[in-house]
């Protein structure tokens, strides 16, 4: 079992994370222990994941590799991303049993967000 999934995030864009995984994606924010705060980041649970955004000095998204994360709410979720600016590209048939797309994330990580097919 997986305990959480860890993307970078350039320095001093904490905001930008809270405004993508707490405003659009309805995660809650997750306090991180002191210790590990003054690194910079966020943390953010919800949805059966939790997902930390870690501060890379020498950012460069995620193009490839991402995070697959399970929502009922595929349909509404994909709308929402796309008004806010985060493009949604569907995967039609690709994965048997499954309803999918990918998008990315305020800082160009690529995320994928998946449904099984009757949900």
């Amino acid at each position: 079992m997986i305990h959480h999934v860890q993307l970078a995030c350039p320095r001093g864009s904490e905001e930008a994370s809270r405004a993508f995984y707490a405003g659009l994606l309805g995660m809650t924010e997750k306090p991180k222990p002191p210790a590990l705060a003054a690194r910079g980041g966020c943390w953010f649970t919800g949805h059966g994941a939790e997902l930390h955004l870690g501060v890379e000095d020498d950012f460069r998204p995620a193009r490839k590799a991402h995070p697959a994360l399970l929502r009922p709410d595929l349909d509404d979720l994909a709308a929402r991303l796309a008004a806010a600016g985060h493009p949604v590209t569907w995967g039609d048939g690709e994965l048997p049993g499954m309803r999918r797309f990918h998008t990315h994330d305020a800082h160009g990580n690529r995320l994928e967000f998946l449904a099984p097919v009757g949900d």
